[in-house]
């Protein structure tokens, strides 16, 4: 079941998102949010289905004027409102005076940490000054186990944790995350090198660093489901959620909507540099006849023709519907195109080779005009090569650093 939610300070954020856009589509799309959000201080504000639809309505409009940050701003709005992010993380993006409160939370309860790690130090070395660096290994690990047992208590009079206090455990795993990325220096010195280098290191380019460090986790993550036979296409799905860099340079971004007519839910919908779509079609990776050989000569098994199948319809959809779309979308479907992404040839059964796929593929691909059939093998290979290029020369000591 659907939780959708809506709010007064989502209201406010999205007024104050109104004022960085002087374009006119997309203030009277921001507009058609406000008047289902209506204007009831202190009550009830409108919520559910169609305040998702209308802010993933502003993002693609935001989009179709090139204004990414703008778009992405209106897709964590749908994002809360439709009940998969909490206002607290929307208001650490978008509120200056939250964003500083949580990390003065985080300054003070990592502080708070190294006191209690160095106070535990002085205890070990007063009560064994003969103590190595394993006694201290052992003994925050000994510390670390421990906090599984710690809780509140019921209290007096039965009184518990409230649950809104469980976003405060979230914030604690990303706590987690942050720490554990930290680079550990072997000494004071070199930390305090670290230090001087970040102190004196560019914005953009550590921008760039973490852009391709996220790139980089994501790719790997992709390759680990592509790896699971049992992986299924929603898995698949997942992984390759916002990562359109993956399918190469020619597209903008991926769109908010994956629904343009009533009979079509598109899987992953990019959108081109010139306005027009392009349609990934996502299938598993685990295929066994993907590629057939039943009469000497190798060919693509039914799998994929069913795939391609389902692709031609939803281009046939789109071109039928290209008026109606472009109207109220903005978006160009006239000759849209597809990919298919299908199989893996590790998984090809029939002592079938990976070069056989791959061949078998190319062969198939020339004679199609609009949709192009590719195996999860060639999406990862191209994107790791396209990452690979887009590593060198950017800062290259720490962009090795993070990927280790």
């Amino acid at each position: 079941m659907a939780i959708f939610r809506s709010s007064y300070t989502l209201r406010v954020m999205v007024e104050e998102a109104q004022k960085l856009t002087e374009h006119a589509s997309v203030r009277q799309r921001i507009d058609e949010v406000l008047r289902i959000m209506g204007n009831d201080f202190g009550g009830t504000y409108g919520k559910g289905r169609p305040l998702v639809d209308a802010l993933e309505d502003v993002a693609q409009e935001s989009l179709l004027h090139e204004d990414i940050a703008l778009a992405q701003r209106f897709q964590r709005f749908a994002g809360y409102a439709g009940g998969k992010l909490y206002l607290d993380t929307v208001e650490n993006y978008y509120n200056k005076g939250a964003r500083q409160r949580s990390e003065e939370y985080m300054r003070r309860m990592v502080a708070m940490g190294a006191e209690r790690a160095a106070a535990a130090l002085d205890v070990l070395c007063a009560e064994n000054p003969e103590a190595s660096f394993a006694d201290a290994l052992a003994l925050f690990r000994g510390i670390a186990r421990a906090t599984d047992h710690l809780a509140i208590g019921a209290g007096e009079g039965g009184i518990q944790l409230p649950s809104k206090y469980l976003k405060h455990l979230q914030a604690f795993g990303h706590m987690e995350l942050v720490l554990r990325n930290l680079p550990r220096p072997a000494s004071a010195e070199v930390a305090r090198m670290m230090s001087d280098v970040l102190a004196d290191a560019d914005a953009g380019m550590l921008a760039q660093v973490l852009e391709l460090k996220a790139r980089r986790a994501g790719l790997e993550s992709l390759r680990a489901a592509v790896d699971q036979p049992d992986s299924s296409e929603s898995a698949l799905h997942a992984c390759l959620k916002n990562q359109e860099w993956i399918f190469g340079g020619a597209y903008v971004a991926e769109l908010a909507r994956r629904q343009y007519t009533p009979d079509t839910i598109l899987d992953i919908p990019l959108l081109r540099g010139d306005g027009s779509l392009h349609v990934v079609e996502l299938k598993r990776a685990n295929v066994e006849k993907l590629v057939i050989r039943p009469s000497g000569h190798l060919m693509l098994g039914a799998p994929a023709h069913h795939a391609v199948s389902q692709a031609q319809n939803y281009l046939r959809t789109m071109d039928e519907s290209r008026q109606t779309i472009l109207a109220r979308y903005g978006i160009d479907t006239r000759r849209a195109s597809a990919t298919v992404v299908i199989g893996h040839s590790q998984y090809v059964g029939g002592s079938i080779t990976p070069q056989e796929v791959a061949e078998t593929l190319r062969t198939y691909n020339t004679h199609m005009a609009r949709i192009e059939v590719i195996t999860y093998e060639t999406l990862l290979e191209s994107a790791a090569r396209m990452l690979a290029l887009s590593s060198a020369g950017q800062a290259p000591g720490l962009i090795e650093e993070s990927a280790a």
